[in-house]
């Protein structure tokens, strides 16, 4: 099969579109060829060799998410059958024509989606529903504050707080990201690029998701209302924080941490089981749609890195197989 490889970590010229040997199912499992497939800061940071793949998955293939069809089944799988389109998570390896995966991880694709739609949906909408919902609780008549929001998570989340009736607030540098999200159901767009948000945010928040970390950990704790819960998903802008923690608990905060990649499969099967149920018959609606913002054939794969370091994309950046 063919797919992108990396053994070493640098630049974009460490990524090589080369054939490689086509994965087996093992017991429960299924080989899904790939259609598409999401690019994220995962792999942008697994190039540069600061977020290797973890044990089980393969070490130079990124990509953690897929949307494709089955091609070929282990005979103890009960859940899927040949030609099922299917889409899903994974620790690496989803750059590539084919992936091997769990039954029990993997999501059917809405009917009429298009393979690029599909591919942008796990990673963004994972991570939002399980940030919001499960880590978050957020409640309706609730405030969510948003950071990055114009990011695939970002417009992702915009949706789901709309879907839980509740009420979004989001940040970003970009006016033109803003006016982009506010067309998408934001309902209060924070402009972060000449002062800090705390500063114009209208009222306490009681959830936030945020990518930024440590330069931004003490301003979201000011910013949540008593019992908030702010739900820590990277740190784009470093990892390190020194300051007052009093805050935490004067206004008994909770402070969770929460990533996808690390997972176990049984995590990933409950999941891929939620999203089914309470998740699909909203796209299906079409109360929630994926966002794209740009397409790449995977022989071009180094253009669509570029794109993502710049941040300039709304929404996700998915690469197809022509």
């Amino acid at each position: 099969m063919r797919a992108i490889l990396q053994k070493t970590p640098g630049d974009t010229s460490v990524l090589q579109l080369a054939e490689t040997p086509t994965p087996e199912p093992g017991p429960n499992e299924i080989r899904v060829r790939v259609r598409a497939a999401g690019l994220n800061r995962a792999d942008i940071l697994q190039r540069r060799g600061l977020y290797p793949a973890p044990p089980g998955w393969p070490a130079d293939i990124p990509g953690l998410e897929y949307a494709g069809e089955v091609e070929s089944v282990d005979s103890e799988v009960t859940r899927w059958e040949l030609t099922d389109r299917v889409m899903g998570l994974v620790g690496g390896g989803a750059h590539a024509e084919y992936v091997v995966v769990h039954e029990d991880e993997v999501v059917a694709i809405p009917q009429g989606m298009s393979w690029a739609d599909a591919a942008a949906i796990p990673e963004a909408f994972f991570t939002a529903w399980d940030a919001l919902v499960t880590r978050g609780r957020l409640q309706p008549g609730e405030r969510a504050l948003i950071h990055a929001v114009g990011s695939g998570v970002g417009t992702a989340a915009i949706q789901l707080v709309k879907l839980l009736k509740a009420t979004s607030v989001g940040t970003s540098r970009s006016p033109a990201k803003l006016s982009r999200a506010t067309a998408l159901g934001l309902d209060e767009a924070i402009d972060t690029s000449a002062r800090g948000f705390r500063e114009v945010l209208s009222a306490p928040v009681d959830v936030i998701l945020d990518v930024l970390g440590g330069p931004a950990f003490f301003e979201n704790l000011e910013a949540l209302a008593p019992r908030g819960r702010l739900v820590l998903l990277g740190f784009l802008q470093g990892a390190k924080v020194e300051g007052s923690i009093d805050s935490i608990l004067r206004k008994r905060l909770e402070v969770v941490g929460s990533v996808m990649r690390t997972r176990s499969l049984e995590e990933r099967a409950v999941l891929a089981r939620d999203f089914s149920a309470y998740l699909l018959p909203a796209f299906a609606a079409r109360k929630l749609e994926p966002v794209v913002g740009a397409t790449f054939p995977f022989t071009r794969i180094a253009e669509a890195h570029q794109l993502m370091e710049k941040d300039e994309n709304f929404g996700k950046i998915v690469l197809t197989w022509a």
